[in-house]
């Protein structure tokens, strides 16, 4: 009996990545794992019209083991800075979590600065991760 292993760099889950599939017409599971284009298509189009969502139920596990590939994992944890931003985005807490206390409160009397904040954050959160853990093994 075979079964893939749980890696030591598990940098994104594949229980949120499904549970933001389910919102997938938006493309939230693509930008979860690292494909902001691809997110943007998926917003912008409802999933390609549902085709690309329904086929990306099929595609998460190979999503999820490229952005394990691609990340690295620290001490801020790219799934619960993810579920903060898909759920309270505008409200700044993904920001607070990662310790950006300032944009994090302007986020929060702005509406995620006026939703433009929270499209930016999508399209680069997981590289706001990466260099926070980055920054951490050069200073810390």
């Amino acid at each position: 009996m075979s079964h893939t292993p749980v890696t030591a760099n598990d940098t994104h889950s594949k229980v949120v990545g499904y549970l933001l599939w389910i919102f997938g017409f938006t493309g939230a599971h693509r930008f979860y794992y690292g494909k902001p284009i691809t997110g943007t298509i998926w917003f912008f189009t409802f999933g390609l019209l549902g085709i690309g969502w329904l086929i990306d139920l099929f595609l998460i596990p190979l999503m999820d083991r490229q952005a394990d590939l691609r990340f690295r994992a620290g001490p801020t944890s790219y799934t619960v800075a993810w579920v903060l931003l898909t759920f309270l985005g505008v409200f700044g807490i993904h920001r607070m979590y990662m310790g950006k206390w300032l944009t994090g409160f302007l986020y929060l009397l702005t509406g995620g600065l006026f939703l433009l904040g929270v499209l930016y954050d999508f399209w680069t959160l997981n590289e706001q991760v990466s260099m926070k853990h980055a920054r951490r093994g050069l200073f810390g």
